[in-house]
């Protein structure tokens, strides 16, 4: 339990200083922005209860924004990416539920569960991020496109990510 708690500190730690030390000085474009961030929320524990999602998703995107200057809207499309991994995981369980142990990782759940889980959460938090950021329908499809492009490098990172970092002890047979 303790070391639960002190992996997920460090996971916020190292993610959040990722994203503004590194990741925000990378330029792809004006269409394209990583926001791997999202991983610490991604990563939190299957048994997590609803309302302490929701808070971290709040307090890591709350912590974005002062570095940021954005105003509360990574806060906003985190505590809805938080609201949505409730529901979605609930809707994506496997029949028995989720064991005990087991974390939402590559190495654990699979690929394909991960595409899914992972692909889902990161497009709703850059929807509703890029379209707050924007903030009118006249760009609409510019903001789509921005969006879908987005969600595809933030995805591939995190996807990275999985593989460099998040290697289960376990032995395969």
């Amino acid at each position: 339990m303790t070391s639960d708690i002190a992996k997920n500190i460090i996971r916020f730690i190292v993610l959040v200083l990722l994203q503004v030390l590194i990741v925000q000085n990378i330029r792809l474009g004006s269409y394209i922005i990583l926001l791997p961030y999202v991983l610490f929320i991604l990563m939190l524990p299957f048994d997590t209860p609803k309302l302490v999602l929701i808070g971290f998703s709040f307090l890591v995107g709350l912590t974005i924004d002062m570095f940021y200057d954005t105003a509360g809207m990574h806060a906003a499309a985190c505590t809805l990416m938080g609201f949505t991994r409730y529901y979605l995981l609930r809707f994506i369980a496997p029949r028995d539920g989720y064991e005990q142990g087991l974390q939402p990782t590559i190495d654990d759940m699979g690929s394909a569960w991960f595409i899914t889980y992972a692909g889902i959460l990161i497009f709703s938090h850059h929807l509703f991020f890029f379209y707050l950021e924007v903030f009118r329908w006249n760009e609409f499809f510019g903001t789509l496109f921005r969006v879908i492009l987005s969600t595809i490098g933030t995805f591939t990172f995190v996807y990275a990510l999985q593989f460099l970092f998040y290697k289960s002890s376990r032995i395969r047979k």
